[in-house]
């Protein structure tokens, strides 16, 4: 019966498939807010915002650090294109620290030729590992 409620995730980097499987929910960040995606969801594409993927399986859930890029949504199968997506195990959690503390320094200092866009998104990714791990 479980089988009748799975679609296919697909999860794609330039370095390797992260992930190909049956799943029966998917959820992260867009741009537009956070989203989770059932079989027989309307076809779209949307563009990843950093963050929380949580995959559904019938094994159980299963997250990771997930940064930019898109998703096309179809009624039976996900396809995600990321930059980054990343296991906890993957994560090292000082870098992650450390790379928080270097954003906010970057936002909380606002100098004239910092780009702000920039150092928000870095503390989104430095955000997302280090929520992942907890």
């Amino acid at each position: 019966m479980a089988e009748d409620r799975n679609f296919t995730l697909k999860i794609i980097t330039p370095e390797r498939v992260f992930y190909e499987g049956p799943v029966s929910m998917v959820e992260f960040n867009t741009t537009e807010g956070a989203i989770g995606i059932y079989k027989g969801h309307i076809p779209m594409t949307v563009m990843i915002k950093p963050g929380i993927l949580t995959i559904t399986t019938d094994e159980g859930k299963r997250e990771a650090a997930l940064h930019a890029g898109f998703v096309e949504i179809l009624q039976t199968q996900v396809t995600v294109l990321a930059e980054v997506v990343e296991w906890p195990e993957e994560i090292d959690a000082n870098r992650a620290k450390a790379a928080l503390e270097r954003a906010e320094e970057r936002i909380r200092r606002h100098e004239p030729n910092t780009d702000l866009a920039r150092a928000e998104t870095a503390l989104d990714r430095a955000m997302a590992r280090i929520n992942v791990l907890k």
